[in-house]
C-alpha cells in the first residue's frame, strides 16, 4: 500500500493552453468569450478540451485549492433495484463523515454520462463512482483528469481508470448456463433486456458453454433494448415459446425477466422446474421468496458501493489499496426453479 502521496491532479486551463499551443489568456477567452477569437483558435481549444477531459472549475474561482465534500456517483438507472443496493452501500459508508452523495442517472446513454461527468468535474468532487468499465473515449478522458479518486464498479477489466470493484459477467453467465446443463436441460434459451455491455458479457458466457457442449443455436437467444420489467419477461417468454416449442429452460439476464417468465409458465400450465427450468441473475430480495424459489446468480452490490467509498476515503488520505482492480466475485444460488426433471 502506497501512502501519503496523492496521484490525483486535475486538468487546468494552463494544460489546455499548452496543448493548444496558445497563451493562457487566449485559452480563457476562447472558452469564456469565443466570439472574440478566431475560428482556428476555437477549434484548437475545443480539440484540447476534448482530449484532456477539461471542465471549468467553478469552485476554484472562489478558492484556488477548493475541493468539495461531494462524492459523485453515476448509475444508469435509479429505478433498477440492483443500483438501489449499491446506493445503500454508498450511504452507509459515508455515515459519520462530512461527505455527501450527489447522484447522476445516465439512463444507459454515453452522451448523458459524459455530460454528467463534466458537471461533476466542475464541482471538484472528493471522489467519483461510476457504473461499468465501458465509458466512451471522451468520458474516459474526463475521468482520467478529474484530480480525485475514481472507482468503476459492477465490472472488472484490465485497464481501470483508477480503481475498480466488480465481477466477471462472462464467467457468471458461464456458471449460470453450466448449472442448467448440469440440471439436465438441453434446449436452453437466453432472454435479456436493456443489453448494456455487462449484459452482453453474460450472453457471451452463455454462448461459450452451449458451444462447448455442442448445443448452441442462435434461435434460442432473444434480446431487446427495452427497459427490463416483470411484464416484459412474461411477454418475452410467450414469444420465445411460440417460436421455440421444444425449449426446456431459459437463462434470464436478470431476476425481473425471470419472474415474468415464471408467471407466463403459470399462465400456460407449464410446470417449473419439471417441464421448464428458469434461471435468473442478481438474486434480488424476492428471488428466494416466490414459489418455486428462483435459481439465480448472487451479485454483491451493497459491498461494491460500500467498498468504493472506503477506497475513495483511503485514497484521499494517501493510502491507496493495491492492486487497483478487485474482483469481488459472485455466487451461484440454485433453488427450486432449476431442480431438473
Amino acid at each position: 500500500m502506497d501512502k501519503k502521496v496523492s496521484p490525483y491532479k486535475a486538468v487546468t486551463l494552463k494544460d489546455v493552453a499548452r496543448a493548444a499551443d496558445i497563451s493562457l489568456i487566449t485559452a480563457s477567452r476562447a472558452l469564456r468569450t469565443p466570439e472574440i477569437v478566431s475560428e482556428k483558435v476555437r477549434a484548437r481549444v475545443a480539440e484540447a478540451v476534448e482530449a484532456l477531459g477539461y471542465a471549468p472549475n467553478q469552485a476554484a474561482r472562489a478558492l484556488a485549492s477548493a475541493r468539495s465534500s461531494i462524492i459523485g456517483i453515476i448509475v444508469p438507472s435509479v429505478t433498477n433495484l440492483v443500483f438501489t443496493d449499491v446506493l445503500r452501500g454508498v450511504y452507509d459508508a459515508i455515515e459519520g463523515t462530512d461527505l455527501q452523495v450527489q447522484l447522476g442517472n445516465s439512463r444507459y446513454t454515453a452522451q448523458k454520462e459524459e455530460r454528467l461527468l463534466r458537471v461533476f468535474a466542475a464541482q471538484r468532487p472528493a471522489g467519483l463512482i461510476v457504473a461499468g468499465a465501458d465509458q466512451s473515449p471522451a468520458s474516459r478522458a474526463i475521468l482520467q483528469h478529474l484530480g480525485c479518486p475514481v472507482v468503476q464498479i459492477m465490472d472488472v477489466a484490465s485497464d481501470p481508470v483508477d480503481m475498480m470493484i466488480g465481477f466477471d459477467h462472462r464467467r457468471a453467465g458461464q456458471a449460470a448456463t453450466r448449472h442448467l446443463l448440469d440440471s439436465g436441460y438441453r434446449r436452453i434459451g437466453f432472454m435479456g433486456a436493456r443489453m448494456d455491455p455487462r449484459a452482453q458479457r453474460r450472453l457471451e458466457g452463455y454462448a461459450d458453454v452451449l458451444r462447448g457442449a455442442g448445443l448452441d443455436d442462435g434461435r434460442l437467444v432473444m434480446t431487446t433494448q427495452q427497459p427490463s420489467s416483470v411484464a416484459l419477461g412474461g411477454r418475452m417468454l410467450a414469444e420465445f415459446l411460440d417460436k421455440i416449442s421444444d425449449a426446456d429452460a431459459v437463462f434470464c439476464n436478470n431476476d425481473d425477466i425471470a419472474m415474468g417468465a415464471m408467471f407466463e409458465c403459470l399462465r400456460r400450465g407449464i410446470r417449473v422446474p419439471d417441464q421448464f427450468g428458469i434461471m435468473g441473475f442478481n438474486d434480488l430480495e424476492y428471488a428466494g421468496s416466490i414459489a418455486p424459489a428462483l435459481s439465480t446468480v448472487r451479485t454483491h452490490r451493497y459491498a461494491m458501493g460500500l467498498q468504493a467509498v472506503q477506497r475513495i476515503i483511503a485514497a484521499n488520505a494517501g493510502q491507496r489499496t493495491e492492486p487497483p482492480v478487485t474482483d469481488i466475485g459472485f455466487e451461484l444460488v440454485p433453488r427450486q426453479s432449476t431442480r431438473g426433471r
